[in-house]
């Protein structure tokens, strides 16, 4: 089903984001996570796409199983980076020979270490391709975009002056924030230096103060996100989109707890 539809309902949109794994055993690992994740009833699934397309058929065949088998709604990734319109004109065919209705446009990041450059006959943004920041939200939007879903963060001020600043030009498209419950203070730090998210003061001092006890971190980091979801539902997110990191005992916590809560008279 179009996510698109999925977003008329009333009610809050949940959706996890998994990877393909490099491995056997992180095969298994995944599989394992979607079996736990399942009961939760997601809206959609999405699949992330690995640097320069590196994974292009794993991707393929991961949201295939997805659909036909685990029977969950999938949204596959699509990156202009490393492809040729003409890659990229088969990797949709193939999509649509799986049945498989959503994709996720992006520009994609090029290798560790190195800038971004479209390849001879490829693509420079995400716009191309259905369109990157505030500034180029419009051209997303002319160019087809159906919904957007943002960067993980950790303080909702961040999220609200975002949907703000995006509707004072017009974007009147759904915005689904990204959470990512923080299980691992070390590869937090390392995702948000990445990604440029920051971690509020009050927040990073008491998983400080836990590091390095049993289970500490992820306790304050599962009430977190439990509260950031809270609080974004109440002021009017259409839902949330779950970073999983293919593991589900936080994501399964959080949605949990959401969903107990939404079932309340």
């Amino acid at each position: 089903m179009r996510i698109d539809q999925v977003l008329r309902s009333n009610a809050p949109v949940f959706s996890f984001e998994f990877f393909p794994p490099k491995t056997p055993q992180g095969v298994d690992q995944l599989l394992h996570t979607i079996d736990e994740l399942k009961p939760l009833a997601p809206s959609f699934v999405s699949v992330t796409y690995g640097a320069m397309g590196s994974n292009r058929g794993q991707v393929i065949e991961l949201v295939s199983l997805i659909k036909h088998q685990i029977k969950l709604n999938p949204m596959a990734h699509l990156s202009c980076t490393g492809h040729t319109r003409d890659d990229l004109a088969a990797i949709l065919d193939e999509l649509a020979r799986e049945e498989i209705e959503n994709v996720l446009a992006l520009r994609g990041d090029p290798p560790k270490g190195e800038e971004f450059r479209a390849v001879p006959g490829g693509f420079a943004h995400a716009s191309d391709l259905a369109a990157t920041d505030l500034r180029n939200l419009q051209t997303k939007v002319r160019a087809g975009v159906d919904f957007l879903i943002t960067q993980l963060f950790f303080s909702n001020r961040d999220y609200f002056a975002f949907v703000e600043r995006a509707r004072a030009i017009g974007v009147a498209l759904p915005i689904i924030p990204g959470i990512m419950p923080i299980t691992d203070l070390a590869q937090i730090k390392r995702f948000t230096s990445m990604c440029g998210a920051k971690l509020p003061a009050d927040l990073l001092a008491r998983l400080e103060a836990a590091d390095g006890r049993a289970g500490a971190v992820l306790a304050i980091g599962v009430e977190h996100a439990i509260e950031q979801c809270r609080e974004l539902l109440r002021g009017g997110a259409p839902g949330v989109h779950f970073y999983t990191l293919n593991k589900s005992p936080a994501t399964r916590q959080v949605l949990s707890a959401l969903r107990e809560e939404l079932a309340r008279p």
